[in-house]
């Protein structure tokens, strides 16, 4: 009712102004008047439409911010998961590295809980948090495996987003290493620069027995999905994933520009 009120008292004065100015018989006044008038509206629109934009955008950022959360959140599970299932072995033939395992598993929850929700961490952090998960790995499988992490780090203290790599080093565990009982390597380098960061892994696997753990999962790949889905978010446009099988060796490739 008070919106149809103002624009009945504002038509109201415009066409009383117009009818006046028209009465002056002046051209250039009258021309003036009705341009005035013309960009009043379109002024109008062009505001309206720029805050809907803005709107828009964020909204849209929102989304993404919340998508991100989520993605963020079922690595915890997925990983916590299997290592947990780990520590059960353990703790079923009572060894003397369950209670090691038990302390690097909560300082990688602390590190997941605290730090994971943040945008970015340090690479120092993010490289400890990787090495924790490779220890206690090589407790598990009593100093059997071949693991090389080779780290070319220009500055300790650049911030990244946090648990981006865990999900490979992860699956090379799970697919690779639990697929064989001898010979079983890791080989896996993370490169960072103010301009880039690259991160390369190399596995191998058995081909029949990974076959048979696929038949047997009832649902699989939430690691390297999620891992895909998070670059395509954080890095659009600006980042190379590539994953290739070369007989009984799995590689892949991260790529992020950061320029």
């Amino acid at each position: 009712m008070k919106s149809s009120l103002k624009i009945v008292v504002f038509t109201t004065l415009y066409a009383l102004v117009l009818y006046l100015i028209y009465q002056m018989n002046n051209d250039e006044v009258l021309l003036m008047f009705l341009t005035f008038s013309l960009m009043i509206p379109l002024v109008y629109l062009l505001n309206d439409r720029y805050k809907q934009q803005q709107h828009i955008a964020h909204l849209h950022e929102e989304t993404l911010k919340s998508e991100l959360n989520l993605l963020k959140s079922q690595i915890n599970p997925h990983f916590f998961f299997n290592t947990l299932n780990n520590l059960y072995g353990l703790a079923v033939d009572k060894s003397e590295d369950t209670q090691e395992v038990i302390y690097k598993l909560s300082q990688m929850m602390r590190f997941t809980i605290y730090e994971g929700r943040k945008n970015t961490v340090s690479v120092n952090d993010e490289i400890e948090y990787l090495e924790n998960f490779i220890e206690l790995n090589v407790i598990r499988y009593k100093n059997k495996l071949d693991i090389n992490f080779k780290q070319v780090i220009e500055d300790e203290k650049q911030r990244i987003p946090p648990l981006l790599f865990i999900n490979l080093l992860e699956n090379a565990f799970k697919h690779g290493v639990d697929s064989q009982l001898e010979d079983q390597y890791i080989h896996f380098s993370l490169t960072t620069s103010k301009s880039s960061i690259v991160f390369n892994i190399e596995n191998n696997f058995d081909k029949k027995v990974l076959e048979k753990n696929k038949i047997k999962r009832l649902s699989g790949g939430l690691g390297t999905e999620n891992l895909a889905r998070r670059l395509a978010l954080l890095f659009p446009d600006k980042h190379q994933y590539k994953s290739t099988i070369d007989d009984n060796r799995f590689i892949a490739n991260v790529t992020i520009d950061l320029t």
